[in-house]
């Protein structure tokens, strides 16, 4: 039971917890302590910028109230009913403004900063000072996203604080000292990390400015529209800033159940690719000359003709960046309407982890977190990555377990993680069994991942525990929401169609993928949805021009199977993948709304108990958790023998492909983000590069099958051995056996 206070602020009495900091008791009882440095997210309060400064009876000299509790009988006077702290504010305002520049109506922060806020409400409203400022050389370039104004910065150290201890990045310090002390890289190197663009808006004042926003906009001519980050399976809700219909920025928009405000640099600063200047705003068709473009008319009827061609032998590819509404329209046309039957799905998470349903923000508050699997957290899902970090701070163990002995595949070593974990006599599986805050986490490729994951849950006693919970990190967006769409179209099995008479492939991440391309060459015919000139332009016969997530209406599923919905935020130079996919299915005698609302009215009344639009607000709620159904059983892992000159797969390490954050045709078309794409080069286990006498650095070839790729080596000591792990779009057309040579 928690122990309640009485204490008195401002003549008013309050009952907390004890314990509770004192701004946040405020804050409750509708009594303002400004605040510059103080942010619950970043741990404990430094005081660093006083602006909280309070009377506490009893105590000779103010107080900094940011770093007080509440305990019982305190009385407390703000600078509302004490001239003392009234002063004492007005003071510190006076100190902060000595050298911050009066350049409000050019400053990107300029009508939405705290600084000019509490200057016109506890500021001195003149200066006594007479003496020229100081001056620096303006602007900065923390990395190409980020810019510095180090005249303007009041050092309440926000920034450093969020870069070691909450993205444990460590790359930002506060150099020199006194009035000359100022933020800055080690080395004057770039920012480089995966969450850098959250101290722009960490940043109280305009000293951290986004490079990309920078003169934009101002904050009386802009809107923003709330919706959710498409481009990973967190979900992260967002904020569109919006001028004259162009997106201008992307704010997080707080959940705390699943970002708590934190945003990565791939959903912060990758919108750019919608204006990038190979968009396709019109379809093409090959002709005679090639592709060459084609009115939307003349594009409808083109692919009537080659889904009426096709005789029902048609394969889907799907990217997993679909929302649940334009999935369902596809398979309503391509299932109800023509009979096809054979899909690629992208890999999702399994429905029997409703049995262990809960809120990410339980990462957080765990006391223990394994995570299985090959590939990076970060690189699959950015803010799990965060969660961990948080969870370690609240002093959880958290545990990377890797399988004993050699599985066949990096997917095989998952599930052969998961079932050493569940054996009896495993010392962590039995602390998982006995702990009461739980987290197991795959983070890894391969179908299956879920289903196996959700067994070993299953096992381990999760779905009896509220404080446990089991997350898969799926490599799709909004894989689950697809494959359930695709599914919810037509009850029909899917089926072998043997020769592939048509493909279609939907969405750029499938269009770039090595494998789709394999496909594409088998198949007599190709139709592509993609944003971009360029990706298939090779082997596609027709090319329908997409939209992305910040231009959609519809609703997308996260890793955490909560339905959250999109908006559109600005709009696309197309039509709606809906309207088109209607219009076709209308000739197939196919009933399809064109629009969104209509379609998720109809599925959810299916699929989602009757939920509405309206339900899901901006912050959607997470379903309850439901009792536990035995997947299907898994399909044996595969390792592909080695074979001679009329083989393929000839090769001594198993190719671990790592799917990278900062990769695929979004990001590639923002030039701010280059420096962020991960490097050249190949990691191997200190004992395979002992072996082939690889020092770090060395320059290697790694071939496989005829296949060649040169990299810089890395020697990663947490790698087992038989593995070389490449990030995914520097693998190129490596099959999933290699060898790792050192050029001479």
């Amino acid at each position: 039971m928690t122990d309640l206070v009485t204490l008195t602020i401002d003549d008013r009495q309050i009952q907390v917890p004890k314990g509770t900091g004192l701004v946040e008791t405020a804050t409750e009882a509708g009594i303002e302590i400004p605040v510059f440095c103080y942010e619950p997210r970043l741990g404990p309060p430094v005081g660093a910028c006083r602006m909280c400064l309070v009377e506490v009876e009893g105590l000779p000299k103010l107080q900094a109230g940011c770093t007080l509790t509440a305990q019982d009988g305190m009385v407390v006077k703000t600078a509302a009913t004490s001239q003392k702290a009234a002063d004492g504010q007005n003071a510190t305002l006076e100190f902060i403004l000595v050298n911050h520049p009066l350049d409000c109506p050019v400053c990107d922060k300029g009508g939405e900063c705290p600084l000019q806020d509490l200057t016109f409400r506890y500021g001195p409203g003149s200066t006594r000072m007479t003496f020229p400022k100081l001056t620096f050389e303006k602007p900065i370039p923390v990395s190409p996203l980020i810019a510095l104004d180090r005249e303007r910065c009041i050092l309440c150290y926000r920034c450093t604080r969020f870069s070691s201890d909450v993205a444990g990045d460590n790359q930002l310090v506060a150099r020199n000292r006194g009035a000359y002390t100022e933020i800055a890289t080690f080395g004057d190197d770039p920012y480089r990390a995966p969450f850098s663009g959250n101290i722009v808006e960490l940043c109280p004042v305009g000293a951290l400015t986004s490079t990309q926003y920078r003169f934009e906009a101002r904050p009386w001519d802009i809107q923003s529209v709330p919706t959710v980050c498409g481009l990973c399976p967190v979900g992260c809700n967002v904020a569109a800033t919006i001028r004259e219909g162009k997106v201008k920025r992307v704010l997080s928009r707080a959940h705390p159940e699943i970002d708590r405000g934190w945003l990565c640099d791939k959903g912060r600063f990758s919108y750019p690719h919608l204006t990038a200047s190979d968009r396709l705003t019109a379809p093409l068709a090959r002709g005679a000359r090639g592709l060459e473009e084609v009115s939307w008319d003349a594009a409808i009827d083109r692919a009537e003709e080659l889904l009426r061609g096709a005789a029902g032998h048609i394969v889907t590819v799907l990217s997993g960046s679909e929302t649940i509404e334009i999935a369902y329209g596809l398979g309503r046309l391509l299932r109800k309407g023509l009979g096809a039957h054979s899909a690629v799905l992208p890999e999702s998470t399994s429905s029997a982890l409703d049995a262990f349903t809960a809120p990410l923000a339980t990462i957080g508050d765990a006391a223990l977190v394994v995570v299985v699997g090959d590939d990076p957290v970060v690189e699959r899902a950015p803010l799990v990555d965060l969660w961990l970090r948080e969870a370690k701070r609240k002093g959880a163990v958290i545990a990377r377990y890797q399988p004993e002995g050699e599985a066949p595949t990096p997917v095989g070593r998952g599930a052969d993680a998961l079932e050493q974990l569940v054996a009896a006599g495993n010392p962590l599986g039995d602390r998982l069994r006995a702990s009461e805050r739980a987290v197991l986490i795959w983070s890894g490729s391969g179908g299956g991942g879920g289903a196996r994951l959700a067994e070993a849950a299953h096992a381990l006693g999760f779905d009896a525990k509220p404080g446990c919970a089991a997350f898969h990190l799926p490599g799709a967006p909004n894989g689950r929401g697809v494959s359930e769409a695709w599914s919810a179209a037509d009850d029909a099995d899917e089926s072998d169609p043997g020769t592939i008479a048509l493909l279609v492939v939907s969405g750029d991440e499938a269009v770039a993928t090595p494998g789709v391309r394999d496909l594409a060459e088998r198949a007599e015919r190709v139709i592509a949805i993609s944003m971009f000139h360029g990706l298939a332009s090779g082997w596609a016969d027709l090319i329908l021009p997409g939209t992305a997530a910040l231009e959609r209406e519809g609703t997308m599923r996260n890793l955490e199977g909560r339905l959250q919905r999109l908006r559109r935020a600005t709009l696309a130079p197309v039509p709606d993948e809906l309207a088109w996919i209607s219009a076709l299915a209308e000739r197939f005698d196919v009933d399809l709304s064109p629009h969104a609302a209509v379609v998720f009215e109809e599925l959810s009344d299916r699929m989602y108990g009757g939920i509405t639009l309206a339900e899901l607000n901006e912050r959607a709620p997470l379903g309850t958790r439901r009792a536990y159904e035995a997947p299907a059983p898994a399909k044996p892992a595969h390792r592909p023998e080695p074979r001679g000159a009329d083989g393929h797969f000839v090769g001594e390490l198993t190719l671990l492909r790592v799917p990278s954050l900062f990769s695929g045709p979004q990001v590639e078309r923002v030039p701010e983000l280059a420096f962020q794409r991960p490097d050249a080069e190949v990691e191997l286990a200190a004992a395979d590069a002992e072996r082939r006498g690889i020092a770090p650095g060395d320059t290697v070839d790694v071939r496989s099958n005829g296949t060649s790729v040169t990299l810089r080596a890395r020697v990663n000591r947490r790698l087992v051995d038989g593995v070389a792990r490449i990030a995914d779009e520097h693998a190129g057309e490596l099959h999933p056996l290699v060898e790792v040579v050192k050029q001479p």
